[in-house]
């Protein structure tokens, strides 16, 4: 998640309406009724996102259970007004069947099953909690926060239940995308490069 910086533009979810018309320009997020903007990732940080992305969607049994998606604009609260835009995210069929297609609006009314941020140097680690917190509190099944800086992935299950990958490990899906593996070496590529 990037850093966040509150603007000026008018915010889609309380114009009562998830049109295209009224979205901001840019990236951003919807937090305490406030349209905050969300820089661009770093390159390195952007290159890490798509190996993730690309793992996802190639790998067959994750495409069978649902959608990914990046940078999609999620309202995962609609009674709070929160909208929340994770760097990736996906999306079981359970909760969004595969004949429902995607909306056309601003934020797609769905709570993510996982939830990923892949973490810039310019974020705040409170920001990055607060997110945890909110994806879990909404209903989301895991949180991944991807660290490039340090080579490592926390794969979170709930806001205070956290499993530490490093290099030398592999990231898995778990319950929730069984089947999936990808190591960080590849992840992040070889640091002795």
């Amino acid at each position: 998640m990037a850093t966040a910086a509150e603007t000026t533009v008018q915010n889609p979810s309380t114009s009562g309406d998830n049109s295209l018309r009224d979205e901001p320009e840019g990236l951003y997020e919807v937090i305490d009724e406030q349209c905050v903007e969300k820089p661009p990732m770093g390159a390195f940080e952007a290159w890490v996102a798509s190996v993730l992305f690309r793992g996802l969607v190639t790998h067959p049994m994750v495409v069978e259970q649902g959608r990914v998606v990046s940078e999609l604009l999620f309202r995962i609260d609609a009674e709070q007004r929160l909208d929340r835009r994770p760097d990736l995210a996906f999306v079981s069929f359970d909760r969004w069947p595969e004949a429902r297609p995607v909306p056309r609006a601003a934020a797609w009314e769905v709570v993510p099953d996982l939830a990923i941020e892949v973490v810039s140097p310019s974020n705040r680690t409170a920001d990055d909690l607060r997110a945890v917190e909110d994806y879990f509190r909404a209903g989301s099944r895991q949180v991944w926060l991807v660290v490039p800086g340090v080579n490592r992935v926390y794969v979170f299950t709930s806001p205070t239940s956290v499993t530490i990958r490093s290099l030398g490990d592999a990231l898995d899906g778990g319950d929730l995308l069984p089947g999936f593996s990808l190591t960080l070496l590849e992840l992040f590529g070889d640091p002795n490069v």
